[in-house]
């Protein structure tokens, strides 16, 4: 099944100073979750678990890019000010996305800590897998990992949704962002 829209993620992003990357990388995120909605629909969680991942990490990039002034006002240097954005916004290094979604949470963004942790459980069920001993993985058993991919992708939708409002959003964003709430409306108990 093709899903509408993929093709989003292979194309170049515009440069991170271009009014247009925050739009781009929305779109990249409803696009990536929806794919990991459809990869959780056909039983394919840890492939969803990487998609989802992909679409949070997505979401703080646009998030990143649009606090990067008030971002680098709370910033402790000079360096870290510019690592910030050289190099947080267009890559956003998973070892660092606790600390910035900490800087996140100081100019406003509640939640986005904890959204940020349960990404990153996702991410390590992706590679490990269920885990009765939870020992590599804070999921023991596929459906729980599934749930939580479902609570994520819901987290991005609505993250999208009220970011909106601050940037010009481009028809294909709007769209792709409907399908993907539909989606989650109409989704059935697992």
């Amino acid at each position: 099944m093709a899903l509408k829209g993929v093709e989003v993620i292979e194309t170049p992003l515009p440069k991170p100073s271009s009014e247009d990357y925050v739009v781009a990388r929305l779109l990249e995120a409803v696009v990536e979750a929806r794919l990991a909605l459809h990869f959780v629909k056909e039983g394919l969680v840890r492939d969803a678990a990487g998609k989802a991942f992909q679409a949070w990490r997505t979401v703080l990039a646009a998030l990143l890019r649009l606090e990067l002034e008030r971002l680098k006002a709370i910033a402790k240097s000079e360096e870290e000010r510019r690592w910030l954005e050289e190099r947080a916004v267009p890559r956003v290094p998973t070892s660092r996305m606790i600390s910035l979604s900490l800087m996140l949470e100081q100019v406003g963004y509640r939640g986005v800590l904890a959204d940020t942790n349960t990404a990153l459980n996702i991410h390590d069920y992706q590679y490990h897998g269920p885990d009765p001993d939870m020992a590599l993985s804070r999921y023991r058993t596929r459906e729980e990992a599934a749930l939580n991919i479902l609570f994520l992708i819901g987290e991005v939708a609505r993250l999208v949704e009220g970011l909106k409002a601050r940037v010009k959003p481009s028809a294909e964003l709007e769209t792709a962002l409907e399908d993907l709430k539909r989606e989650l409306r109409n989704l059935a108990p697992l």
